[in-house]
Order: structure tokens, then sequence, then C-alpha cells
């Protein structure tokens, strides 16, 4: 008999590997944020499994929701390179 809590559970916590180190290693930060998007969702899915459906929801609503949010637009909103001088044009 298959003790489908271990399944999924094994397979979370390889796919939350997996995302994060694909966090870490994405040259695009973009990427990094959907990445770091998928390592939040998938705690909120082990959240789950132990039982503590509060602590997932927030965990999904909170953190995969506005962390990687706040990521992109501070991504969006910053110029590309720090230490270049703005063009005259602008």
């Amino acid at each position: 008999m298959v003790e489908w809590d271990l399944v999924m559970f094994i397979t979370l916590s390889v796919v939350e590997i997996v995302a994060s180190i694909l966090v870490v290693t994405s040259k695009k930060l973009v990427h990094s944020a959907f990445w770091l998007a998928i390592t939040l969702i998938t705690m909120g899915g082990i959240y789950i499994l132990l039982r503590s459906e509060f602590v997932a929801v927030v965990q999904i609503l909170v953190y995969a929701g506005a962390v990687p949010v706040l990521f992109v637009f501070g991504i969006v909103l910053t110029r590309r390179r720090i230490m270049e001088e703005p063009d005259e044009g602008e």
C-alpha cells in the first residue's frame, strides 16, 4: 500500500530543492523571482501536508503572492546599471 502523504512530501521536497537552487543560479532576475514564487508555493503545500491550513494560506497569499511581485516591481523601476549616469536627454 502506498502512503500518498509520503509520496506528496517527497515530490514537493524535490520541487522545493530544485526551485531554490534555480533561484540562486538564474542569471535573469525575473526568472529568479518566478522560481522564488514556486519555492514559496511548494512550502505552502508542505504546510498543507502537515495539516496546518492557516499557515499554508498565509504562506501562499502573503509570501508567494506579494514578495515576488515586490521584487519584480523593484527590478522594473530601477535602472539597469546602478553606476550609470542618466542620459542628457532625460
